[in-house]
């Protein structure tokens, strides 16, 4: 099985987790675009936005392009790169590197749907075709 390597990224704190969804669904977004969407929770000043973009952007999160005067922000990983790191970390470091432990994790704890259930199915089936395929069988 060939792993994707992931970037090694710094964990994000429950605000910065909160600018990267904000990043995600917008695509990209200026310091003072960023500053009106968090105002509708809590008050911040534009010092501490753009402290908060720079640091994330030096961690690795985010990326920026200059239009005009204004620094515009992106997501320097995909989503579901950062999702698949995620999980990567929590299999190495909570289940021992055992995705086994992980799925039993998930089945014992939360449980799943029928539909959850056949959707994984469906994927697990289509991975060990997939590995089949690559070794000739």
């Amino acid at each position: 099985m060939v792993k994707k390597k992931l970037p090694q990224l710094a964990a994000l704190s429950p605000a910065q987790r909160e600018i990267m969804e904000i990043v995600w669904e917008r695509g990209s977004l200026s310091a003072r675009e960023l500053k009106l969407i968090l105002a509708q929770k809590r008050p911040l000043s534009r010092n501490t936005v753009r402290t908060v973009l720079e640091r994330m952007e030096q961690k690795g999160w985010l990326t920026h392009r200059l239009e005009g005067r204004t620094f515009l922000y992106s997501a320097a990983q995909p989503r579901p790169a950062t999702i698949g790191q995620t999980v990567v970390n929590v299999v190495d470091r909570v289940c021992g590197g055992s995705p086994e432990v992980l799925l039993t994790a998930l089945l014992d704890y939360r449980g799943l749907t029928s539909g959850e259930l056949e959707r994984i199915r469906s994927m697990l089936e289509k991975a060990k075709a997939k590995k089949s395929a690559r070794r000739g069988e």
